[in-house]
């Protein structure tokens, strides 16, 4: 039995990259990028209007000014600004040669006819300038990032529109147990439905890899055999779950060590998700997971959720929070990493979640985090601050 730090670093120790590819920006979202983005023009390209409003000089803010011309966005100025004139411009235009601040049309009155004058005592400059954002030549998003709205915003403004990205991890699912039935089936006495394969399948959707849905393995190993090798023919990743722990029919450790995969792990100080089994076969991972629905859910998102982001190019996107907590916690074993689920209260609190075990995975939908519980913490006070991993 190794602990969970343990456990990521030898999952790490094994991470193999996928490659890359290139793909149309209208289809990056949430890819991640496999190298760096450099802006190919200055942004902005020239100093323009922060605001409606009429372009001059400041030292005539408090002359009467001459109108010369109307600037829109999209249009360069043809007027070069001098003594007590100014240009009405509009938001986004080109500031014109001779002004240096920009003064808001609601701080201006009409006198005459192509005359105007400043009401109010000072101005911000209002001007957005040249460069002053991105400069050519500079990295504006950076390998490893995952690419969100604001990241295609940007890729479009530098000339971007086929980003290089990691490829999607193909990633099967593999049930196993004469118990398990389909969704659509009723349940016969002993049997229960297939909520696992399902929950994963929306995990590995949830990271934009692509999941490959390999049925239920029965209660056989050479059926079991069977599956695994086809798996191991189409996907860069497997999850099995069930069958990893100690009973009768826990059979697959030593299944996957008859088709050479090398079982790296095969039990964890943690809880719930003990009996979690890692091993890889060349480039590809095999991950183990307990067929417990709150365990397997878990653990994909503590172990194999960031190392599908490791396979992507990016580093883990597991971010921790603190959090005080809403009520005093204590345990009776403290031999064990112990994850638990919270909600975040009105007070920005984590208040933990009553559930009854590793099969109630009803009490997670209402589930904002998991909270943390290191090895030998009893019992932790009201207000004290502990680690939330947000879901």
């Amino acid at each position: 039995m190794i602990t969970y730090e343990e456990a990521r670093h030898i999952i790490s120790e094994s991470v193999h990259l996928l490659g890359t590819e290139e793909v149309s920006i209208n289809k990056s979202l949430h890819r991640i990028l496999a190298e760096d983005i450099i802006s190919d023009i200055n942004i902005p390209p020239f100093n323009k209007s922060a605001m409606d409003g009429y372009a001059c000089s400041r030292t005539d803010l408090k002359n009467v000014l001459e109108v010369l011309e109307f600037i829109p966005a999209g249009k360069m100025p043809t007027k070069i600004i001098q003594l007590n004139q100014c240009s009405k411009i509009m938001t986004g235009a080109p500031v014109p040669e001779g002004a240096d601040c920009v003064i808001m049309v609601e701080q201006t009155e009409i006198i005459a006819e192509n005359k105007i004058r400043f009401t109010a005592s000072d101005t911000s400059n209002n001007i957005a300038y040249k460069a002053e954002d991105v400069s050519k030549g500079d990295v504006v998003l950076t390998k490893g990032t995952i690419l969100y709205p604001p990241h295609i915003a940007v890729m479009a403004s530098v000339g971007c529109s086929n980003p290089i990205v990691s490829k999607q991890p193909k990633i099967a699912v593999i049930s196993t147990g004469d118990e398990i039935i389909e969704p659509n089936q009723i349940p016969g006495p002993s049997q229960i439905r297939n909520s696992n394969a399902y929950q994963l399948i929306a995990q590995i959707n949830k990271l934009n890899c692509i999941p490959i849905y390999m049925g239920i393995a029965p209660d056989k190993p050479e059926e079991t055999k069977k599956i695994i090798t086809q798996a191991l023919q189409e996907a860069d990743v497997i999850l099995l779950t069930g069958g990893v722990s100690m009973g009768d029919y826990d059979f697959i450790p030593q299944v996957l060590k008859e088709k050479n995969i090398d079982i790296k792990f095969q039990k964890l100080m943690v809880r719930p998700g003990s009996p979690t089994v890692f091993g890889i076969h060349n480039k590809q991972s095999i991950f183990g997971l307990p067929g417990n629905p709150v365990s397997s859910f878990v653990i994909f998102e503590m172990i194999v959720n960031p190392f599908l982001y490791q396979i992507m190019g990016c580093s883990s996107n597991i971010k921790n929070i603190k959090l005080p907590l809403a009520a005093n916690f204590k345990r009776n074993k403290t031999d064990r990493l112990n994850w638990i689920p919270v909600t975040i209260n009105d007070a920005g609190e984590a208040q933990l979640i009553s559930y009854h075990g590793s099969g109630h995975i009803h009490s997670y939908c209402f589930a904002e985090g998991i909270m943390t519980i290191p090895i030998g913490i009893k019992e932790i006070k009201k207000g004290e601050l502990v680690n939330v991993r947000p879901l």
